[in-house]
C-alpha cells in the first residue's frame, strides 16, 4: 500500500488486509509494554490545516506504538498562515526526511494533490479532506461493527448481510462518504437517513438506500445505527427550521432508542452534540460503541501506517512479526 486516500478504491482483499492487521495490532496492546519496534527509524507527520483533537492524537499514539519518530505540524501559528503553499509545505518535509506524511485538510483532493504532485516521496494518509473522504474513520467503524458482531473470531470475514443506517448531516459528511463506500466493499447494506436538504444531489449514485423518516429506518431494526454530527461550522444556510425541530424528528432520543433490536448498535463518530443529534441516554447507554471507536482507532492507524511504510516489504506471514513485536 503506497498511500490511504479514500475507502472507494479500496478492494475487498485490501479492506479485510487492514482490518485483519488492526486486529494484531490490537492484540499487542493488551500486553504489558504496548511498544512495537517496527517503524524505529521512520518518521511520520501530522500535517493538519483544520482543528483536530481525536483524529491527530490518535494518529500520534498510533505511530509512537510502532516506534516512528513524530512531528506534529499544525497550520495556525505556522508559515501556512503567512501564506506558504502547500507545494511549499510538503517540500519542507521532503527536505526533513518525512517517511508518512498524515493531512487533515479543508480542501477536498488536498491529500491526493500531495501524494500525486511529485513534492514529496513519502507516503500520505487522508485524515480528512473537505467534504470528500475520512478513510481511517470508514475503516475504525467498521472494524468496531465487525468486533461487535464476531467477537475474537472477526479475522478475515466481511460484512455480508449486515445493516447500517447512517444519520444525519449527510451532505456535509466525509465520515458518511467513506462509510457508504467501505461498507459496500465489505457487503453490507448502507441505509441513509437526513432531511432532504441535507442528502447530496449525486446521492442516486451511491449504492444506498435513502429514507427521510428516522422511526421509519429504526422500524427496519439495523444492525448499526451511525448517528453523524451536525456540522454547524460548515453550514451557512438553514438546512432545516430549527436545532429543536432537528431533534424532534432526526435525533436519536430515549424513544428511538428503546426502538432498536436487542443486538443493535449506536455509533458517533464525535464529537457528539448531546441533545440534538442524539440524547445523553443513548450516549452512554451500553448499546454505544463511542468509545470502543476511539480505541479501535489507534490500532486501525498502527495497521495503516504499518503497511504504509513496513506492509509492502513483508511476505504473507508478516502479521506473525507483529503479534511476536518483531521485524524481519
Amino acid at each position: 500500500m503506497r498511500h490511504l486516500l479514500d475507502t472507494k478504491s479500496l478492494s475487498p482483499a485490501e479492506a479485510l488486509r487492514i482490518l485483519d492487521v488492526a486486529e494484531d495490532m490490537a492484540d499487542t496492546q493488551q500486553r504489558e509494554v504496548k511498544k512495537l519496534p517496527t517503524l524505529r527509524g521512520r518518521t511520520v507527520v501530522n500535517l493538519f490545516f483544520e482543528d483536530s483533537t481525536r483524529t491527530r492524537i490518535s494518529f500520534e499514539a498510533a505511530a509512537k506504538r510502532l516506534s516512528a519518530d513524530v512531528i506534529n505540524f499544525a497550520a495556525k501559528g505556522s508559515s501556512v498562515s503567512k501564506g506558504e503553499s502547500l507545494q511549499d509545505t510538503a517540500q519542507t518535509l521532503q527536505a526533513m526526511g518525512a517517511d508518512a506524511v498524515v493531512i487533515r485538510h479543508g480542501a477536498s483532493g488536498a491529500p491526493r494533490t500531495l501524494a500525486t504532485s511529485g513534492w514529496i516521496s513519502a507516503g500520505v494518509v487522508n485524515a480528512g479532506d473537505g467534504t470528500h473522504e475520512h478513510p481511517t474513520q470508514a475503516l475504525l467503524d467498521a472494524y468496531t461493527i465487525r468486533k461487535r458482531r464476531f467477537g475474537d473470531d472477526s479475522r478475515g470475514r466481511d460484512l455480508s448481510g449486515v445493516g447500517v443506517t447512517i444519520v444525519g448531516d449527510i451532505l456535509h459528511s466525509r465520515v458518511a462518504r467513506s462509510n457508504v463506500w467501505l461498507l459496500h466493499t465489505l457487503g453490507a447494506r448502507v441505509t441513509l437517513v437526513a432531511p432532504p436538504t441535507l442528502i447530496p444531489q449525486d446521492v442516486s449514485t451511491w449504492p444506498v438506500r435513502v429514507l427521510y423518516d428516522l422511526d421509519e429506518a429504526i422500524a427496519a431494526q439495523p444492525d448499526a445505527l451511525m448517528m453523524l454530527r451536525i456540522q454547524l461550522e460548515r453550514m451557512n444556510a438553514a438546512y432545516f427550521p430549527t436545532e429543536r425541530e432537528y431533534s424532534r424528528r432526526w435525533g436519536l432520543d430515549a424513544r428511538r432508542l428503546q426502538g432498536l433490536g436487542a443486538d443493535s448498535i449506536v455509533m458517533h463518530p464525535g464529537p457528539m452534540n448531546r441533545g440534538l443529534e442524539i440524547s445523553a441516554e443513548a450516549a452512554d447507554s451500553p448499546r454505544s460503541t463511542v468509545l470502543e471507536q476511539v480505541a479501535n482507532g489507534v490500532s486501525v492507524r498502527m495497521a495503516a501506517l504499518y503497511l504504509l511504510l513496513a506492509g509492502a516489504e513483508r511476505d504473507a506471514d508478516s502479521t506473525d512479526a507483529t503479534r511476536k513485536g518483531t521485524t524481519r
